[in-house]
């Protein structure tokens, strides 16, 4: 049972990290050409937090043995993770090339890919939860859905983030811009691996392992916004503006989506 609880407790702090992180971004409020793929990104830190308050709640409903509600929390957390790389894949198309017609039809080409996702889920059938001390599982019946999922919504877009974090990396850009660029890419690129593992694991350890890495992968995330003093002064970051890092207006210039390799 206590088991279950930190397993639930877990997925609930993913969520409000994910919804801080989102809100963090959003309070930047940027124009012009970089507004596009902020948003994007707030889209994709939106949707793995609500996904993860879902599966929070699909926990506690397996915590008070309620099946038929870890079925149904189930199938609706399937939903935002489904769309995940939409955003995801947007955000990067419109870096690399800064053109928003290639971003949407790359994008619409994986919500194709999601959707194809969960009308073979919806139509398969699933094995009963298995409650164990630490998790709750279920198993897709499914070899398309469970090829969809590793190959189109999350493998692929993984690809995506290494490339275009290579591309950034080769970049000659200031110091602050790369430590924030390569740590954000670097929590993308984990949260997308340990949710695929997240779902597809067999072992009820995994399972809680792999929340764990998204969490921390999570607060990456926001220490790339908001290093600690001693990160600054260890990676000498503030030299670079001679000044600490901070939220205002007048230091956004340094935002991962105003550095696009399409402006080289």
């Amino acid at each position: 049972m206590s088991g279950l609880i930190l397993n639930a407790a877990i997925c609930v702090a993913i969520a409000l990290s994910a919804f801080a992180f989102a809100w963090t971004l959003h309070k930047q409020d940027p124009k012009g050409k970089s507004a596009p793929s902020l948003k994007a990104l707030i889209i994709f830190w939106v949707l793995v937090a609500l996904s993860f308050l879902i599966i929070g709640a699909r926990v506690i409903a397996a915590i008070y043995g309620n099946t038929s509600m870890d079925v149904l929390c189930y199938y609706i957390s399937s939903i935002p993770l489904s769309f995940l790389p939409v955003p995801l894949v947007f955000f990067i198309v419109y870096v690399v090339t800064g053109d928003r017609k290639s971003s949407w039809g790359l994008a619409l080409l994986f919500l194709v890919f999601g959707a194809v996702y969960l009308w073979f889920l919806f139509i398969s059938e699933l094995t009963p939860p298995t409650v164990t001390y630490w998790a709750t599982i279920i198993t897709i019946a499914s070899d398309i859905a469970i090829t969809i999922y590793l190959s189109a919504l999350f493998i692929v877009p993984t690809a995506m983030v290494i490339v275009l974090l290579g591309l950034i990396l080769a970049r000659k850009i200031p110091k602050r811009e790369r430590y924030r660029i390569a740590l954000t890419l670097v929590a993308i690129s984990l949260v997308c691996d340990f949710i695929l593992v997240d779902a597809l694991a067999i072992d009820c350890v995994m399972q809680v392992v792999s929340r764990i890495f998204i969490l921390i992968s999570v607060v990456l995330a926001f220490l790339a916004y908001h290093p600690p003093d001693a990160v600054q002064d260890r990676l000498k970051l503030r030299e670079i503006h001679g000044d600490a890092f901070d939220d205002s207006e007048d230091s956004d210039t340094s935002d991962i989506t105003d550095t696009e390799v399409a402006d080289e």
